[in-house]
């Protein structure tokens, strides 16, 4: 009988691992340092509150009142339990991580508009440019000498209009009419127009 030994031996080939996605808060135009997370959030839940005026003097055939659109809140979400760890490397997690988080609640330093800086929430998609406007973070792991190594964040954000970023100059009542007209009214020596109308 024929030897099974010189058949050919099938290799599966392996299956290439996807790169693991980090989602982060990528600060705008590098105003501060961005936001990357340890492990990737759970869940992400957005709320938007709609805002309805009623008018109670007008009511229609249901007799409920009249209710009117006035414009929308700005999409807000927090990330809950964000993990912070450091144990293996014995560094400091403040250090390595929760010092550039608390930044998002800081002053930008040197920047010409005092306010924290603006992020754009990213995880394989941007979803939205946000402020943060609320920092919760516990330390609860320390080595024998104190050094913090592990903690949790919660992070609270709000949707910032994205052509209309805290800060910008984009406003008539700084724009460049405003700019040249001042200019105008500056200039020394014009001697007011002294010149009548002809009858």
């Amino acid at each position: 009988m024929p030897s099974d030994t010189n058949k050919p031996t099938f290799i599966e080939p392996q299956k290439k691992q996807a790169k693991l996605e980090k989602a982060k808060l990528k600060a705008y135009n590098g105003e501060s340092d961005d936001i990357e997370f340890m492990f990737n959030p759970t869940e992400l839940s957005f709320t938007r509150t709609v805002k309805w005026e009623s008018k109670q003097g007008n009511r229609g055939s249901e007799l409920l009142p009249k209710v009117n659109f006035s414009g929308v809140d700005p999409y807000k979400f927090t990330l809950k339990q964000l993990l912070f760890d450091t144990y293996e490397t014995k560094k400091s997690v403040m250090e390595e991580h929760i010092n550039k988080i608390k930044k998002g609640v800081e002053t930008i330093q040197g920047g010409r508009d005092k306010r924290p800086p603006v992020y754009i929430l990213s995880w394989k998609d941007e979803y939205f440019h946000c402020v943060i406007t609320s920092l919760t973070y516990t330390l609860n792991m320390f080595l024998t000498d104190g050094t913090p190594v592990r903690a949790m964040v919660d992070i609270s954000l709000q949707e910032v209009d994205k052509n209309n970023l805290p800060g910008g100059r984009a406003s008539s009542s700084t724009g460049s009419h405003r700019t040249s007209s001042t200019q105008a009214r500056s200039l020394p020596n014009t001697p007011p127009n002294t010149a009548r109308p002809r009858r």
